[in-house]
C-alpha cells in the first residue's frame, strides 16, 4: 500500500507539471513580444484580421464552429464556387510557409489523402504578417459527440456497426501508412449524411519513432493503460483501446471510463476489467521510474453495462480493450471481424457487381469501335476505287448500302463483317454444244528439254473400251454470260 501511495504521490506532482506546461506556445510567443514592446492584439482583432486574410485569399468567414486550445475553426464559404469549408485556424505563431508546410498536422493529411473515411486538405493559408496558418478543410454536419448528446434511446444496431466499420477503415489506413492518430475520442469523428469521417491529427506521430512518447497525450477517457502506467512507452495499439471506447460509448450513449483524474482512470478501468496480472504490471513497471501496487480486483464486466450488447459487438469489444497491448486486435483484423460481416459481403458484392458493369462497358465500346471500323473501311476504300475506275463492283455496293443504315436497326456483330450475299443467276434453256476430244501431238523443242508425248492412262481395274466408244462426242452445257455494263 505504501507503493500505491507513493505512485500516487508521483501522479500528482506530475500532473501539476503538466498543468503548469499546458501554456499553448502563441502565449509563449505573446510573453516574447511583450518583453520586445511588440504586444500581440487581442482575441477579437485576432479574429478580425484572419477574416480579412481569408476574404483576401476568397474565403468569406460564415461563423465560429468550434475552439480548441491550439486552435479554432470557423465555417467559411468560397467566393469562387460557393461552396463551404471548414477553416481550422492555428493559435501558435508560424514564421515562414516552409515551416506551415512542415507542420505535422499538414503532413499526415497530404500523406492520407485522398481516403473516403480521412478529412480532406483542401488548401492551406499562410498570413506572414500575423503568422498564422489557416487549413481550408472540407466541412461536415457534426462530430460523434454532438450526434450522442442529448440522446434518450439507444442507435440502431446497424448503425452503430456502419460508423464503427469505417471508424477501422480509417484507422487501418492510417496504421498502414506508418501514422497512429494518439487522440482518438467522439469529437475528433465527423459525420455527414451516414459517413464518418477522422480528422484533427495534431496529435499523430510515426509508427516508427521510438519511445519514450509524451505522456500527457489524448483525453483522459479515452487513454490507453500503457499511456498511464508507463513514461510515453506505447505504440499504435493505443488507438485500438481508444476505438474500443468509443465503441461502447456510441452503443451505450455513455463514456466507458469517466475517470476525473490520472489516478481514477486506472480505478475506473480496474473496475470493468479487473486488476491485470502480475507478470503484466512488471513490463509496465520497467518502464517506469516509480513503482506501483494495485490491490488485486474482479471486474465487473462489459456485458452487464450493456446488457442489449449482441454476441459479435461484445467479441469485438473486449479485442479492442484488452489490457496487455501485445494482445489487443489491430485495425486490419478488426475489419474482418464476425460483427462486420454482412457489411463485407454487401461490398464484395457491390465491387463485383461495379467490375461487371465496367468490363461490360469496356467490350461493347470496344466491340462497337471494331465494328464501326469494319463498316466503315470498304466505303472509305470504295472512294478512293472509285476515283481509279469508272464503275463498283457488287461488294462495294452493298457494304454502302448496309453502312448507310442506322446502327439501332440492326445488330452489330462483334466478329469480323460478314461476307454479302450473292445474287445467283438462274441458269437459261441449256444450249447444247459439241466438243471432241483433242488428238495427241508431238512438239518438237530447241533446247535439251525431252519431246513431250501424249500418253494415254487407263485405270487396272477398267476394262478397255472399244474404238468406236473412243471416237463418240461428248455433250457440255455451259450457262449464258450475262454482259454488264460494256463487260463480264
Amino acid at each position: 500500500m505504501m507503493h500505491y501511495s507513493n505512485w500516487l504521490i508521483g501522479v500528482k506532482n506530475r500532473a501539476s507539471v503538466r498543468n503548469a506546461c499546458r501554456t499553448p506556445p502563441n502565449n509563449r510567443a505573446s510573453v516574447v513580444d511583450a518583453r520586445n514592446n511588440n504586444p500581440q492584439p487581442n482575441g477579437k482583432r485576432c479574429e478580425l484580421t484572419v477574416a480579412t486574410h481569408l476574404w483576401k485569399k476568397g474565403y468569406k468567414t460564415i461563423k465560429k464552429i468550434g475552439e480548441g486550445t491550439f486552435s479554432e475553426v470557423l465555417k467559411t464559404q468560397s467566393l469562387k464556387d460557393g461552396k463551404f469549408y471548414a477553416c481550422k485556424t492555428m493559435k501558435q505563431t508560424i514564421n515562414s510557409l516552409e515551416q506551415a508546410n512542415n507542420l505535422r498536422e499538414v503532413q499526415a493529411m497530404k500523406r492520407l489523402s485522398p481516403h473516403a473515411n480521412i478529412i480532406q486538405l483542401h488548401e492551406l493559408i499562410f498570413d506572414k504578417e500575423m503568422g498564422t496558418v489557416s487549413l481550408i478543410c472540407e466541412l461536415m454536419e457534426m462530430n460523434i459527440y454532438e450526434f450522442i448528446q442529448g440522446r434518450q434511446t439507444p442507435l440502431p444496431d446497424h448503425t452503430v456497426k456502419h460508423y464503427m466499420y469505417q471508424l477501422c477503415k480509417s484507422l487501418e489506413h492510417m496504421h498502414s501508412c506508418g501514422i497512429f492518430h494518439r487522440d482518438v475520442k467522439p469529437e475528433n469523428i465527423l459525420i455527414k449524411q451516414n459517413v464518418l469521417k477522422l480528422g484533427d491529427f495534431g496529435s499523430c506521430r510515426s509508427v516508427y519513432s521510438k519511445p519514450p512518447h509524451t505522456e500527457y497525450i489524448s483525453t483522459r477517457w479515452y487513454r490507453a493503460p500503457e499511456c498511464l502506467l508507463t513514461d510515453g512507452h506505447y505504440c499504435l495499439k493505443m488507438d485500438i483501446w481508444s476505438t474500443g471506447c468509443v465503441f461502447f460509448e456510441i452503443m451505450s450513449l455513455n463514456p466507458l471510463f469517466p475517470g476525473v483524474n490520472e489516478l481514477d482512470q486506472v480505478a475506473k478501468i480496474h473496475d470493468v476489467l479487473g486488476t491485470p496480472d502480475q507478470s503484466l504490471l512488471q513490463k509496465f513497471k520497467q518502464s517506469r521510474a516509480m513503482h506501483f501496487n494495485f490491490p488485486p480486483k474482479k471486474g465487473t464486466g462489459i456485458s452487464r453495462l450493456v446488457p442489449n450488447c449482441p454476441a459479435p459487438a461484445l467479441s469485438l469489444l473486449y479485442q479492442m480493450l484488452a489490457y496487455d497491448p501485445s494482445e489487443r486486435i489491430t485495425a486490419e483484423t478488426a475489419l474482418r471481424h464476425t460483427y462486420f460481416r454482412e457489411i463485407r459481403l454487401a461490398e464484395k458484392k457491390a465491387d463485383t457487381l461495379h467490375r461487371v458493369s465496367v468490363a461490360i462497358d469496356g467490350v461493347e465500346s470496344s466491340g462497337t469501335h471494331s465494328c464501326m471500323q469494319h463498316i466503315w473501311r470498304p466505303t472509305k476504300l470504295g472512294k478512293q476505287l472509285r476515283g481509279r475506275h469508272t464503275r463498283q463492283t457488287p461488294l462495294m455496293s452493298h457494304n454502302m448500302k448496309h453502312a448507310a443504315e442506322p446502327l439501332i436497326r440492326r445488330n452489330v456483330p462483334h466478329y469480323p463483317t460478314e461476307l454479302p450475299k450473292l445474287n445467283m443467276v438462274l441458269p437459261r434453256p441449256q444450249i447444247p454444244l459439241t466438243v471432241s476430244t483433242m488428238p495427241a501431238f508431238t512438239a518438237t523443242h530447241r533446247g535439251t528439254l525431252p519431246v513431250i508425248t501424249s500418253k494415254k492412262c487407263q485405270s487396272q481395274l477398267a476394262k478397255p473400251r472399244d474404238e468406236s466408244h473412243r471416237t463418240a462426242f461428248k455433250n457440255f452445257y455451259m450457262p449464258p454470260l450475262d454482259r454488264k455494263h460494256g463487260g463480264y
